[in-house]
């Protein structure tokens, strides 16, 4: 494997695999009176779920400023003071859980944008299944009904499971992750796929790299774990994929407003790093101590022991054994199909150039 630093180039062979024919699905059915969101009349409605959680946050902020009307999902967390005032948003109250309240979210939405899932709670093998599985196919059978123009669903390569540089994730749909939060990811594409297979839906796949920059959950909790002294990582090397928040939200915005979106799309930039020195470079921007390397018994540990406290506490869980597995699958993106039709030019094409954003 390369090391950091040498260009990256792709074997001119490689097909990414929505690309390919026998895997493209068919065209949509036509459906009367529906705008395109880029036309000239349309100032499309989008509805995002998880409006009040992190990345759906952060889009819904970044879109306040656009031509298009914000329907924001919310089920317990309100939104944020800025979103509550905003023209152009209207909030609307539903439970990806009771099916009897999607409905009247989805009427009338030109797109929608899912984000909406459980993270930080214990036992992810137990829960996953129905949060992201079957509250997505909730949304989907509301969305179907609907005749909602466009669904996009924000995943992330690790659903093909280990890729690199030179082995990059393409857009396949017949991977076996090892984790449940990339396995049942993985099924909420495959059923997206099919579901929209001759409807009047279009289906689209955002698979991030890490987002990084300031504002980001993960991100902003590893500074306060560095702050105190308690950031720590494990020892073998992970390479991983980044995507700075301005590429995340400039891309995203493509994939809502451009026209003939569909199909999957990896999203990241052109330089690939390692986790640990991502880290690195991370607390030499916030000024605290290096990341210290552990046994990945010791990180372990940790988490069985936070996950057994939040059970206790019924409270959520910082870390988990299903994120430390996710964690530490190396995985890289082929890009090439969505510099064509989303985002040609990165703002921030590597690490070193974002990292002031941290």
């Amino acid at each position: 494997m390369p090391l950091y630093g040498k260009a990256v180039t792709f074997h001119p062979d490689v097909t990414p695999f929505h690309l390919q024919k026998e895997h493209e699905p068919r065209e949509a059915v036509p459906v009367e009176g529906y705008r395109s969101p880029m036309s000239p009349e349309a100032h499309p409605v989008i509805l995002i779920t998880g409006a009040a959680g992190n990345l759906g946050g952060v889009l819904a902020r970044h879109l306040i400023d656009a031509d298009c009307q914000l329907r924001l999902m919310v089920h317990r967390t309100p939104l944020s003071p800025e979103l509550q005032v905003a023209a152009n948003v209207t909030p609307v109250l539903a439970d990806l859980a009771d099916p009897a309240t999607l409905s009247a979210a989805v009427a009338g939405a030109d797109v929608v944008v899912h984000f909406a899932g459980v993270l930080f709670a214990p036992g992810p093998e137990h829960f996953l299944p129905e949060t992201n599985t079957r509250w997505f196919a909730n949304l989907l059978d509301a969305c179907l009904e609907a005749r909602v123009g466009r669904v996009i669903l924000v995943s992330f390569p690790h659903v093909e499971g280990p890729t690199d540089f030179e082995h990059p994730a393409t857009g396949r749909l017949d991977a076996h992750p090892v984790s449940v939060h990339a396995r049942t990811r993985l099924e909420e594409e495959r059923l997206l796929f099919a579901r929209c297979e001759g409807s009047a839906t279009v289906p689209v796949v955002l698979r991030l790299g890490m987002v990084y920059g300031r504002g980001i959950l993960m991100v902003d909790a590893a500074r306060w774990f560095a702050r105190h002294r308690l950031l720590g990582v494990w020892r073998k090397p992970t390479w991983i994929q980044l995507i700075s928040t301005a590429d995340y939200l400039a891309a995203t915005e493509a994939a809502i407003m451009k026209p003939d979106v569909r199909g999957i799309y990896h999203i990241g930039d052109e330089l690939p790093v390692t986790l640990q020195h991502f880290l690195e470079t991370a607390c030499r921007a916030w000024g605290l101590p290096p990341p210290r390397r552990m046994p990945l018994w010791l990180i372990f540990s940790a988490a069985w022991l936070c996950e057994l406290f939040a059970r206790v506490l019924r409270k959520p869980s910082p870390l988990t054994r299903d994120f430390i597995r996710i964690g530490r699958v190396s995985y890289w993106g082929d890009t090439r199909r969505a510099r064509a039709e989303l985002l040609p030019t990165l703002r921030y094409p590597t690490l070193e150039d974002g990292a002031g954003t941290l």
